[in-house]
């Protein structure tokens, strides 16, 4: 995770964004703040513009957004000993823990015309909206939100799905599916509308967290 100090740079843009410097605010005033700029730059919301490079800097500034909005939530925690997070009191990472989630929203956004066949094989070409992927070794199952169709060369596509899965799946065999479909391929991956880096540790950090019981 991202412990370094905040640049006078980043403090900078984040008072820009937020509306307030570091110093002064409170982690549920920020996940406030945060969701209403999820919701105003969100690269949905440039799709029908039809301009991929409109699209394409719309990514990269959510990207930044989130990136920065992580920082300084991992900042806040750590300067107030963890109290300001809910899951202060939660050890989701033992050895007994358990995971589950229904529907946890995940997007992929690429420029690979093949990320999708690296995914799930030539199960591709026929998944549409509302079709169900399994992911294998597992019971686990990938929604899928949007129809996919056509293979455009230099096109920048977001893969919408929904990830559902038991007590009784493997986070790791989850994990390591994803990492292996998108590594290398996906320009970003977003998680339940927060940037997650593609990296194997950062996306099982995440899902755990995130589907903790």
């Amino acid at each position: 995770m991202n412990n370094e100090p905040l640049t006078s740079t980043e403090q900078s843009e984040f008072k820009k964004y937020f509306g307030v410097g570091i110093e002064t605010i409170e982690i549920e005033e920020l996940n406030k703040i945060r969701r209403q700029l999820q919701s105003k730059y969100h690269p949905d919301n440039f799709e029908k513009r039809g301009d991929a490079t409109i699209r394409e800097m719309a990514v990269e500034k959510f990207q930044h957004i989130e990136a920065l909005c992580n920082k300084v939530k991992y900042w806040l925690e750590n300067k107030l000993g963890n109290s300001g997070s809910k899951d202060a009191d939660k050890d989701f990472l033992h050895a007994g823990a358990q995971y589950a989630y229904e529907g946890m929203y995940i997007e992929i956004i690429t420029r690979d015309k093949d990320l999708k066949y690296h995914l799930f094989g030539s199960a591709y070409r026929w998944l549409e909206a509302g079709e169900t992927y399994k992911i294998p070794k597992t019971q686990a199952r990938i929604t899928i939100k949007a129809n996919y169709s056509g293979n455009a060369i230099g096109f920048n596509e977001a893969i919408k799905m929904y990830l559902s899965f038991t007590v009784h799946d493997s986070i790791s065999e989850i994990v390591e599916w994803l990492y292996r479909g998108i590594a290398g391929k996906a320009t970003s991956l977003i998680i339940e509308k927060n940037v997650v880096k593609i990296d194997l540790d950062e996306m099982n950090f995440y899902i755990r967290k995130k589907s903790f019981l």
